[in-house]
């Protein structure tokens, strides 16, 4: 099944000095999401690593595929310092490190780790590394309306983080994960 992806090219961006590194809220899922917690026990809900397990993970192939597994990590607030530690130098790069924005919890129960993981489900980062921004909206087989709704909230976020608003914005493409962009007018 197809993605439904959204191109938004910028310009007049100084990509040194415009930072653009946000976190979108969209109203429905675009895709699932591999989530795996950093917590002091283990969670029903999604797969965890507690703190005791912290120790097998400086085997840098271990972790790796660790970070290879899972789209997202989050974390026990209070764990944060030794999750810094032992995960950052591979996490932090690579945009998985838990944030206070998304990804940090302040208390161990179910509850807390359900409510983060749908958080996630309709949140998508967003970091600018080049002068286009690319990212997914939907799965070919969600309803219209639902895309549109996404990609407005995606526009409407980005637009509002830009320096210049509308102005570093060129254009706007859509496109299936197979096939060629289409331009759209705003």
């Amino acid at each position: 099944m197809q993605t439904i992806d959204l191109i938004i090219n910028l310009k007049s961006i100084d990509l040194k000095r415009d930072q653009l590194n946000i976190v979108v809220n969209i109203p429905h899922k675009s895709k699932d999401k591999k989530i795996c917690a950093f917590l002091n026990t283990r969670s029903k809900i999604i797969d965890s690593v507690t703190e005791p397990e912290f120790q097998k993970y400086k085997d840098k192939k271990i972790l790796k595929n660790l970070v290879n597994k899972y789209d997202y990590f989050i974390a026990f607030a209070p764990l944060m310092p030794k999750v810094a530690t032992v995960f950052g130098k591979i996490l932090g790069p690579v945009g998985k490190m838990p944030s206070p924005q998304l990804g940090m919890i302040i208390h161990d129960t179910d509850d807390e780790v359900k409510k983060a993981v749908e958080k996630i489900s309709t949140s998508l980062k967003i970091r600018l590394k080049e002068a286009s921004i690319k990212i997914g909206v939907g799965k070919e087989d969600m309803d219209d309306k639902k895309i549109i709704e996404n990609i407005k909230s995606i526009y409407t976020s980005v637009e509002n983080a830009l320096p210049k608003k509308r102005e570093n914005i060129r254009n706007i493409m859509i496109k299936f994960s197979m096939t060629k962009p289409i331009k759209v007018e705003v």
